[in-house]
């Protein structure tokens, strides 16, 4: 393990240095702020920073960075807090670093379909602006209300769009970046192909904030889609469910949405936001929410009543198509919202699993068979379309995972089945404290070697969100 500053290395002489980097107004120690800025979205986790700290400026950040590397400082950073696998949870103590202030969209380029972003932009502010001159960008979490661009970076996020038009990854085309030591960097080029050596944007991208700190981000942007459809089909069987999402794409169907909810989680949400939109009578075990979208209304409503035929082959019930406006955003909300409803009646522990869309049967009945076995009840939802289903846990006396020795075997078995399905432990939401475990269950040495060595060129120090993903040995 290389040397990291103990917890409390933070003194009153660097209090007094922060503040006149930034402010004494953005260097905060309060008990409030520390305990708001303590958790994210993360089961029930909560680690206090010693020290919240709110750059508006690059040149701020870098200044910030120098003297934590220098001191050996642990740096959290952080977006909205609205993370689910500890990414920005302040373990190791030290500074919090909050990208709030850096909230502004700096250019929307027309020409080029490119947009021009700091990382403290709200996700939705983001695709509203960019809406209101005919422009696309497709990637939208859940939390997309509240999560920042900055967070989706991290994470490298996906959401229910993610099916046709991909994740963040394929949208960022340059980020300007403070490093460890405070050097700031561009990444890239604002272009659409670049072979110039080693692609560093998409090694930040997704690297959970434990390289660098993103402070501008340059984005790809697509034409907006006139039209869209959307449909609700329900099941009785979660498996037939789970089935039928494989067969929609082997029909050469590609909607712009296809999410699976689990009834039990659609009912929790109804309850909670008080909603009849969704039919949740006890004969339906599932429902999948299909989305199709383009310039053309007659082809997308020929594909639509194709895929509502296609689906009498799975026992589908009778199909609830959204007329207006109205119904179509009442349906997306209970689906945005099922992870918060879940999580406020129990179920505390998610994970986010990946794996081939055609072996999502395979994955939900091992999952009730996990269930049984470690005396939990789960409920799944997610981004059926490929593959990527949020499991949701309510075990009656575990409530977190982290550390829990029960709870680790049991996931260590899921991680186990989705990694014999040929998938993957994270789809979406990251490795950060919680996962980091269960990497040896889908990577070899080998891999972990490269990952740690990757670090260690750009924070030598380890001061950079220490500790998230792996630890340095």
């Amino acid at each position: 393990m290389q040397a990291m500053a103990p917890k409390g290395l933070v003194t009153t002489d660097h209090l007094k240095q922060f503040k006149a980097i930034i402010g004494e107004q953005f260097v905060l120690a309060d008990e409030e702020t520390l305990t708001h800025y303590s958790h994210d979205e993360t089961e029930r986790l909560s680690y206090l920073p010693e020290v919240v700290l709110k750059p508006r400026t690059t040149e701020e950040i870098a200044a910030i960075m120098r003297l934590c590397n220098e001191y050996y400082i642990p740096v959290t950073p952080r977006g909205a807090g609205t993370g689910l696998s500890g990414g920005a949870l302040p373990h190791l103590g030290g500074v919090l670093l909050s990208s709030e202030r850096m909230n502004s969209i700096l250019e929307i380029d027309e020409r080029n379909l490119q947009v021009i972003t700091e990382p403290g932009v709200i996700t939705e502010v983001l695709q509203n602006a960019v809406k209101e001159k005919g422009l696309f960008y497709p990637p939208d979490p859940s939390s997309r209300g509240s999560c920042f661009i900055g967070g989706n970076i991290a994470e490298n996020s996906g959401g229910p769009k993610a099916v046709k038009y991909g994740v963040v990854k394929d949208y960022v085309l340059n980020l300007e970046v403070v490093l460890p030591n405070g050097e700031i960097i561009w990444t890239g080029a604002n272009v659409l192909k670049n072979s110039t050596g080693y692609n560093l944007t998409q090694l930040l991208v997704g690297s959970e904030g434990t390289l660098g700190i993103v402070t501008k981000i340059v984005l790809k942007l697509v034409p907006l889609p006139k039209y869209d459809l959307l449909m609700l089909v329900p099941f009785a069987s979660l498996e037939k469910a789970s089935e039928a999402v494989s067969a929609i794409f082997r029909a050469g169907f590609v909607p712009s949405g296809l999410e699976l909810v689990e009834i039990d989680a659609l009912k929790i949400v109804s309850q909670s936001v008080d909603s009849s939109a969704v039919p949740v009578n006890d004969d339906i075990a599932a429902h999948l929410i299909i989305e199709v979208d383009g310039n053309n209304m007659d082809v997308l409503m020929g594909e639509m009543e194709a895929i509502a035929e296609l689906l009498t082959q799975f026992e589908a019930g009778e199909v609830f198509f959204a007329d207006d406006a109205q119904q179509k955003t009442e349906l997306w909300k209970l689906r945005r919202l099922v992870a918060e409803a879940v999580k406020t009646s129990g179920y505390t522990i998610e994970e986010d699993t990946v794996v081939p869309r055609a072996e999502l049967p395979a994955l939900i009945k091992g999952v009730k068979q996990l269930g049984k076995q470690y005396g939990f009840h789960a409920v799944c939802y997610g981004h059926a379309g490929d593959g990527n289903l949020h499991i949701r846990i309510n075990h009656p006396t575990i409530k977190n995972s982290h550390g829990n020795a029960e709870m680790t075997a049991a996931l260590q078995a899921l991680f186990e089945l989705v990694k014999s399905l040929g998938g993957t432990i994270s789809g979406e939401h990251g490795i950060g404290l919680i996962q980091k475990p269960y990497l040896h269950t889908v990577f070899r040495e080998a891999n972990l070697h490269l990952m740690r060595e990757i670090k260690k060129a750009f924070d030598p120090n380890n001061i950079l969100n220490a500790g998230k993903i792996f630890d340095l040995n």
